[in-house]
């Protein structure tokens, strides 16, 4: 939309043909000025164990779900046997 401006055209139609609206230019414009905040880095504290024991169980967790998901497998292929499905 600048390069559209620069040669010439209204901010209007610029907005127009990008198929946006005035206000949502000036909200990204407005965004693209300002400098990006990098978050800071979040220092060691207690939490730390609670953190490891959350990785710990989610790690679990995705290990059973792929046994379950192994075993539903196995089972619905014999289902599928029986039945002469496949």
């Amino acid at each position: 939309m600048e390069a559209q401006v620069s040669d010439g055209a209204t901010l209007k139609d610029a907005v127009k043909t990008a198929g946006s609206s005035d206000q949502r230019y000036y909200e990204w414009k407005k965004a693209a000025s300002q400098p990006a905040v990098a978050k800071p880095i979040r220092p060691a504290t207690a939490d730390d164990e609670e953190w490891a024991e959350f990785i710990a169980i989610e790690e679990e967790n995705r290990r059973l779900r792929k046994l379950l998901s192994e075993k539903l497998r196995i089972e619905n292929a014999d289902l599928r046997k029986r039945l002469g499905l496949k």
